[in-house]
Order: C-alpha cells, then sequence, then structure tokens
C-alpha cells in the first residue's frame, strides 16, 4: 500500500511485433517491485501487431503477481511517440518509465534509480537513464549528444565512423558509463521522467514517428531547466533493435525522415536546409559505398529502399502542419 510519501511509476512500453521480447519484458517486472516504491500500472500499447505478442498478457499479469498490467490495442500504427503519450494519458504517478519491449528489469533496475532520484541533490533531475547492458552483462554506451548541424553533417559522411576523436559520434561510446553524471540525452529504452515535467513539455512531439522523439525531449528538458542525468548505480538488460531487425529498409527510412524534422524544429532554416539536403543526397551514397564494400546486398538492398522511401515521403515532409500530422502513419512499418 502506498503512502503519501511513497513514490509511484507508471510503466508504459510500446509494442510493435515484439514477439517473445515482451512476453519476457512484461514478466521481469515483478522483479523490480522491490523498493520502496508502488507501481501505479504498466501499460502496453499494441501498434497495430500481427505476432499476437500481445495476447493473454493481462491474464499472464494476474498469475505471476505484476500488478496492474493493461493493453491498449490500436487498429493502426500510430508511431512510438504517439503511442508513448497514449499510455501515459490519464497518469497520476510521480514518474513515467517508458520502457522497450526488448528490456529486461530486475532487483538492480528500479529501486535503486528512485532511491537515488529521492536525495535532495536529485531535485532538479526531470529525465533518468541507468545502465543498459547485453546478455555478457557488458554496458552499453546509450547516453549521446545532443545534434547539432556539423555533427549531423559529419555523420551523414562517415566522419564519425572515420575520425571518432575529431568527429564524435551520437552516442558518447569514448564513455564506459561506469560513472554517473549529467548527459544530455539518454536512450528511450529506459527512460524515466517526472510526470509533471513530462505534461509541462506536452509529452513525446508526435511529429516523430520513430527515432529522434528521445533526442527531442530531452533536449526540451534541458532547455526548461531541469537535467537529464545517467545513473550507474542501476542496471536493465537491452538486447537493441529487438524489432527492428527485420524492416532495416523502414529502419533507417525513419531515422533519416525523423533527422530531417528534427533539424527542421530546431535548426535556424539555413543549417535545416543543408542538413536536409545532405541526409538526401549525400548520406545514401555513402552508406550504399559502405555496404558495397563489404559485400553485403541485403545492406545495399536496405538502402536502397530506405532512401527511395525518404525521397517519396518528402510531399509530406514538406507539407503544413495538419497535412504532416497525416503523412505520418502513410508508412506505418
Amino acid at each position: 500500500m502506498s503512502t503519501p510519501t511513497t513514490p509511484t511509476v507508471r510503466i508504459v512500453t510500446v509494442n510493435w511485433n515484439a514477439g517473445d521480447l515482451l512476453r519476457a519484458c512484461a514478466a521481469s517486472v515483478p522483479s523490480a517491485l522491490t523498493g520502496a516504491f508502488a507501481l501505479e500500472a504498466m501499460v502496453v500499447v499494441d501498434n497495430a501487431s500481427a505476432d499476437g505478442s500481445a495476447d493473454g498478457l493481462e491474464a499472464d499479469a494476474l498469475v505471476t503477481g505484476g500488478g496492474p498490467l493493461t493493453v491498449l490495442r490500436n487498429p493502426v500504427n500510430r508511431g512510438f511517440a504517439a503511442a508513448c503519450n497514449q499510455g501515459a494519458a490519464g497518469s497520476r504517478a510521480d514518474w513515467l518509465l517508458f520502457l522497450n519491449p526488448d528490456t529486461r528489469l530486475s532487483e538492480r533496475s528500479l529501486p535503486p534509480a528512485l532511491a537515488f532520484l529521492a536525495e535532495p541533490a536529485q531535485a532538479r533531475t526531470g529525465v533518468l537513464g541507468i545502465r543498459l547492458v547485453d546478455e555478457a552483462g557488458r554496458t552499453q554506451r546509450s547516453c549521446a549528444r545532443v545534434p547539432t548541424p556539423g555533427r549531423i553533417l559529419a555523420q551523414a559522411v562517415g566522419l564519425d565512423r572515420l575520425w571518432p576523436g575529431r568527429f564524435p559520434p551520437h552516442f558518447m561510446a569514448e564513455w564506459d558509463h561506469l560513472d554517473s553524471r549529467p548527459v544530455e540525452q539518454v536512450m528511450g529504452a529506459f527512460l524515466l521522467i517526472r510526470r509533471s515535467l513530462f505534461e509541462e513539455l506536452d509529452g513525446f512531439d508526435e511529429r516523430f514517428f520513430v527515432y529522434f522523439d528521445d533526442v527531442d525531449l530531452c533536449l526540451r528538458a534541458r532547455q526548461a531547466g531541469w537535467e537529464v542525468m545517467h545513473f550507474a548505480g542501476a542496471e536493465a538488460f537491452h538486447r537493441g533493435c529487438g524489432t527492428t531487425d527485420r524492416v532495416r529498409d523502414l529502419r533507417l527510412f525513419y531515422a533519416l525522415r525523423s533527422r530531417i524534422q528534427f533539424a527542421a524544429k530546431h535548426f535556424t532554416a539555413p543549417a535545416a536546409a543543408v542538413v536536409a539536403t545532405a541526409t538526401l543526397t549525400v548520406e545514401p551514397l555513402v552508406r550504399l559505398a559502405h555496404a558495397l564494400a563489404s559485400r553485403s546486398p541485403a545492406d545495399a538492398r536496405a538502402v536502397l529502399r530506405g532512401s527511395l522511401l525518404l525521397w517519396r515521403s518528402l510531399p509530406g515532409l514538406l507539407a503544413p502542419p495538419h497535412q504532416r500530422y497525416k503523412d505520418m502513419t502513410s508508412h506505418s512499418p
């Protein structure tokens, strides 16, 4: 039973054909409910999955003692950002945890994270990420730098891979993530945010169908005067690319389209135009050359298909805002 001083958490997981990963994620939640906090609910938003991955989850939760679990089913894929907002709607919890279906929690996840956030020194921490580890227990480099026009252009031509010391990549690969520190962005696979701040920011920007939604949210949180923190004293398992391995062309398309949208939102018009031009022309050629040099026909086909989708989406990207929202579901995976 919670008390007025006991923090509460709602877990929101967006599912799209995650298969057994989603069930493993939900089954891991009970092991994480050992600290001085209460679970308001776990809400799974299913974005028109065709694999039955969300079927029976609520009954399974009752059997395993995982607490209240609700599945919201969308008839179409609304995208990650919109589904996150849908899952968070109506919550009165102190904290919202956006948790990918390819993650698993343990007693080392939420209890130490919320105990850390209860410290007076963390009163201005609005967003928290924790260490994400793979099956072997290796820490993933999950924190990132806020994109700038220069950084994006360097990534588009591959300079971040050729000379990472001079052109730092998006993710902070040079840092082992074994200490806690303020960062510019934490990954959306495990993103814990104050509900009051989430509401102040009007949630995720639904223009981002998938990718860059977490980048944008962390940037806006920092602009509002809150800290984004990486806490190394807690950990969760993260597989990575758990639902997009089979659709690499769509993954590339959404990543590049969201980058153009991010640039249009946060950069000056000339800088955004340069980023869009490089993303549409230079980067596909660089990626194609790399795929051919690696003798990977599958990667080459994914680059060609993803780039073609990006070019075909241009009318929607250049349309007025209301039309752009309508276009968001036209290429649903």
